[in-house]
C-alpha cells in the first residue's frame, strides 16, 4: 500500500489567507491520520507578483501555527528545466502541437463563437498543421476530442467532464516558459503526491491536469475539492466581511488552536462536538463528511471557540500569552499588587487577548474617560454616590465578603435595586459597567484607590 502524500501549494502574491490555512489544515490532517506526508510547494512562476516577503510570511505562519511540512518546501521558479523536459516528452508522444494563432485571431474566434451561442474556447485550428517551434508559437496539449474524464471526488462523489467541453490548453508560452497546469502536474508527480485536496474553484482544472498526467504516463491521483470559505453575505470571504489574513486574527488575540478549530468546522462537523484540538482532528476528521455547499465564516463562532480555548489555558500560560498585548498598551503585567487574582478574575472579560488587555487598563492606569451612556443611566443621582463613598470609607475590614455585606445592607435599607447601588461604584472604578463581582473589584483596587476613584467621578460630575 502506497504512502499517502498531500500538498499545499500557495502562490506568494500576498499574505497567508485564512482560506489557505483551512486548505493546508485539511491536507495536514488527512496526511497525518493516514501516517502519510504533508508537503508544501511554492507556486512562484508569476514573477511580477511573487515576492520572497510573501513567501516567508506564508511559510513562517504555517510553521508557527503547527502545519509544518515533512520535507523542505520546493519553489517552482527553480524547477524550469524539469518542466521543459516534461513538455518535450509530451511532444515526442504526439500529444502536443505548436500553435501560431495571434491574440487578434483568438479574440476574433471567441467573438464568433459567442455570437453563435457557443462556448468560447480554442477550436484546435493549428492541431494538424505540423507547425515548427518559433518565437511566435505556443505549445498546446492535444486534448482527446471525444470521451470523458470521470473523477471520483472524496467529497463530491463522481464528477464527469466531456472532453468536447475542454479546449487544447497551452503548456509552453511563446517565450518558452511553462504554464500553471504543466508545472502543477509535474510537481505532483515529482513530489509523489497521491491526494490533491484544494478548493472547489479548481474543479475545472482537474480534467485538464488529468489529460496532462495521461500524456506523461503518470499514475492517477485522488481528489477532494473543498467548499469555498464564504462571508456572512454568502459571497467569497473578503475584507468586506472579515479579516482575511492569519496575522490579523493573531494580532487581535485569537489563539492558534481556536483559529484551527474554527477553520476545521467550516464545512465539517461531528455530532454535537464543537471544541477540537489537533489531536482530536487527526482522530475524528473524515474528509468524506465535508459538505459540498459553501462554508460560512462567522466571527461570532470564532469568538466563542476562542473563549473555550482560553479557558483551557493554565493561569501561567494565559498570563504569558496575554503579556504582549498589555505591553502594546504600555502596561507591565506585574505592576499590580494582586496580579494572579486580577488576571484570573478578568480572563473571561472578553473573547480575545486584545479585548482582555483593554479591559485591564483601568486596573493599571487612571481613567481618562467614562462611558457616557452608563453615566446617564446609573449616575443620575450624585448624592447617592456621595453616600456610597462615605459608607465605603467607614469599612475597616476591607475584604470581599465584608464589602458585599455592607453594600447589600445599604441596598435593602434604601429599597434600591442592586444595579442602582453597584453600577455607580463600578463606573467610578473602571469607567464602565463591566467588571467581576463588585466586592472582588473593590478588593482588587484596594480601599484607598477605590475611594479616590469615587472622588474622581464626583469631581468629574461637578
Amino acid at each position: 500500500m502506497k504512502q499517502i502524500v498531500t500538498r499545499f501549494a500557495p502562490s506568494p502574491t500576498g499574505t497567508l489567507h485564512i482560506g489557505g490555512v483551512r486548505t493546508a489544515l485539511f491536507n495536514y490532517v488527512y496526511a497525518k491520520q493516514n501516517q502519510g506526508k504533508f508537503l508544501i510547494r511554492i507556486e512562484d512562476t508569476d514573477i511580477e507578483r511573487s515576492t520572497k516577503e510573501f513567501e516567508n510570511n506564508i511559510l513562517n505562519n504555517l510553521s508557527s501555527i503547527g502545519l509544518t511540512p515533512d520535507e523542505k518546501p520546493i519553489n517552482q521558479s527553480e524547477r524550469n528545466d524539469i518542466y521543459i523536459k516534461a513538455a518535450e516528452k509530451i511532444i515526442e508522444s504526439g500529444n502536443a502541437y505548436w500553435c501560431d494563432c495571434s491574440q487578434e485571431d483568438l479574440e476574433e474566434m471567441r467573438k464568433a463563437q459567442t455570437e453563435a451561442g457557443k462556448k468560447p474556447m480554442y477550436d484546435g485550428r493549428s492541431r494538424n498543421l505540423g507547425l515548427k517551434r518559433s518565437e511566435k508559437t505556443v505549445l498546446r496539449l492535444a486534448t482527446p476530442e471525444s470521451g470523458e474524464i470521470i473523477v471520483n471526488d472524496l467529497i463530491r462523489g463522481e464528477i464527469k467532464f466531456n472532453n468536447t467541453e475542454l479546449d487544447d490548453l497551452i503548456l509552453l508560452r511563446s517565450d518558452g516558459s511553462p504554464t500553471y497546469h504543466l508545472c502543477n502536474v509535474v510537481d505532483d508527480y515529482e513530489q509523489k503526491v497521491t491526494t490533491v485536496i484544494r478548493g472547489e474553484d479548481h474543479i475545472s482544472n482537474t480534467p485538464r491536469q488529468i489529460h496532462i498526467q495521461n500524456a506523461l504516463g503518470y499514475p492517477e491521483l485522488e481528489y477532494a475539492h473543498l467548499p469555498l470559505v464564504l462571508g456572512t453575505d454568502k459571497k467569497r470571504l473578503s475584507k468586506r466581511n472579515a479579516a482575511t489574513s492569519l496575522e490579523e486574527y493573531r494580532d487581535q488575540g485569537y489563539l492558534d488552536s481556536a483559529i484551527l478549530n474554527t477553520l476545521a468546522r467550516l464545512g465539517w462537523s461531528q455530532g454535537d462536538k464543537d471544541v477540537f484540538y489537533m489531536d482530536d482532528l487527526i482522530k475524528d476528521f473524515d474528509i468524506r463528511d465535508v459538505q459540498k455547499a459553501g462554508a460560512i465564516f462567522d466571527i461570532t463562532k470564532l469568538d466563542w471557540l476562542n473563549s473555550q480555548h482560553l479557558s483551557d489555558l493554565s493561569l501561567d500560560s494565559f498570563k504569558e500569552q496575554l503579556e504582549p498585548f498589555l505591553q502594546k498598551l504600555d502596561i507591565d503585567i506585574n505592576d499590580h499588587e494582586h496580579v494572579d487574582l486580577l488576571i484570573d478574575s478578568m480572563r473571561t472579560s472578553d473573547n480575545t487577548f486584545s479585548g482582555i488587555a483593554r479591559s485591564l487598563v483601568p486596573y493599571y492606569k487612571d481613567i481618562k474617560e467614562y462611558d457616557a451612556k452608563a453615566l446617564e443611566k446609573f449616575v443620575a443621582d450624585k448624592n447617592l454616590l456621595e453616600e456610597l463613598k462615605d459608607l465605603l470609607s467607614e469599612v475597616e475590614d476591607w475584604n470581599q465578603d465584608n464589602i458585599n455585606d455592607v453594600l447589600k445592607d445599604f441596598q435593602i435599607k434604601k429599597e434600591l435595586s442592586v444595579p442602582a447601588v453597584n453600577q455607580p461604584i463600578r463606573i467610578s472604578l473602571t469607567g464602565s459597567t463591566k467588571s467581576p463581582g463588585l466586592g472582588l473589584t473593590l478588593c482588587l483596587f484596594g480601599k484607598e484607590k477605590s475611594i479616590d476613584r469615587i472622588s474622581n467621578l464626583l469631581n468629574f460630575l461637578s
